[in-house]
């Protein structure tokens, strides 16, 4: 332990290098850390295929210290990473995200690092039983869990882990790029719909785009807007899908988007259509700039969307109840204009990034308080 009275302590975040969800909250506590001064932070990030070398040279532009270590072989990781422990010391170590949370905690144990802390950012990821079991032996030797929903802590209890070290902290959103909401009246909007979710398993675009054919067959043609990077096999899925139900001139495959509150706050409708979730963050930017919203009812989404209240939820991969949902909004305007209001409402209130920041670096404080440090160190 480098001393918290020297200076302030050292938190070490280690995360998926994909530039998922997980990665923008990793992001999100590194940047609070500086912003604070209470904790000096170091991303470390996990190379992955889709890793954007001009993304992590803008990061240490900004002033952000950041690493990556290979992603190729599980021990190249532990390795790596041990060896920016060693030299970072950092009195934290924060694992975030499936399988990271894994070999991030296996690294900090060789490294001695005093305190781990694994966020679990889904409800439903890929454990075998094998990776189940790894998870518990760490769970043993990790001073706190972190779900980002109560539906994600939900799952981690069913999985077994120790109900008193495991907590949910809800993801936040930066809200102040959504400032001028307001100057853009839902009647003035595009009546287009927009989706913003990298491409990979977990999103559900095919679900999607069947409820955009069905829409056509009904005499409805929107505009449909797929905003995010992800997996290059994914997004030609998606692509041939589009082919296939003749949606060309419907369907926009507008890549990594640089103003996704712009973006959202030009058009009426924002979708989630997912198989699992932890905390949607995407679906939180389109609350927060008063879209109407429409998402998948799995654990996370059913959170965020109060069915009729601020959103509409419809059954994971039900195409013809998205697209009955997507008719509603686009057929009737004062309701969709109604939904969206609260849903921003809501989203101002409960979903703003500094209550997200600030529960985890109370978290890590009280982790950091002398009696724990003697207990971690025993």
């Amino acid at each position: 332990m480098s001393g918290v009275g020297a200076h302030p302590p050292r938190v070490l975040h280690f995360v998926t290098g994909g530039f998922s969800g997980a990665t923008q909250v990793a992001l999100d506590l590194v940047r609070a850390h500086r912003a604070s001064g209470r904790f000096e932070p170091l991303l470390v990030l996990r190379r992955k295929r889709q890793t954007d070398p001009a993304r992590i040279a803008a990061l240490r532009a900004e002033g952000l210290a950041v690493r990556v270590v290979p992603g190729w072989s599980h021990g190249a990781t532990i390795c790596q990473l041990v060896r920016q422990c060693r030299r970072f010391r950092p009195d934290v170590l924060v694992a975030h995200g499936f399988s990271e949370h894994l070999w991030g905690r296996y690294a900090g144990l060789l490294a001695h690092v005093p305190i781990l802390v694994q966020v679990e950012h889904n409800s439903r990821e890929r454990y075998s039983w094998w990776r189940n079991a790894q998870m518990l032996w760490l769970a043993r030797r990790t001073q706190a869990i972190v779900g980002v929903s109560e539906g994600v802590r939900g799952a981690l209890l069913a999985r077994g882990v120790d109900p008193a070290k495991t907590l949910a902290i809800p993801n936040g959103v930066r809200l102040g790029p959504y400032a001028a909401a307001a100057d853009h009246p839902f009647e003035a909007r595009k009546p287009d719909i927009v989706m913003v979710a990298r491409f990979a398993r977990q999103k559900d675009h095919a679900c999607l785009l069947h409820a955009l054919a069905l829409l056509r067959g009904r005499g409805l043609t929107p505009q449909l807007l797929l905003a995010g990077g992800g997996k290059a096999s994914a997004l030609r899925q998606a692509e041939r899908l589009c082919d296939e139900l003749k949606l060309q001139d419907q369907v926009q495959f507008l890549g990594r988007c640089d103003d996704v509150p712009a973006l959202l706050m030009a058009h009426q409708v924002c979708v989630l259509s997912t198989h699992y979730e932890g905390m949607p963050l995407s679906l939180i930017e389109g609350m927060a700039a008063a879209c109407a919203v429409v998402g998948s009812a799995v654990p996370g989404v059913r959170e965020v969307i109060q069915h009729e209240r601020n959103g509409l939820l419809v059954p994971e991969a039900d195409p013809s109840a998205m697209a009955d949902a997507l008719e509603r909004l686009l057929t009737q305007p004062q309701h969709a204009a109604a939904l969206a209001a609260q849903a921003r409402a809501d989203a101002l209130e409960h979903y703003g990034l500094p209550r997200m920041l600030d529960r985890y670096e109370a978290l890590f404080l009280r982790l950091l308080e002398p009696t724990t440090h003697a207990e971690a160190r025993a």
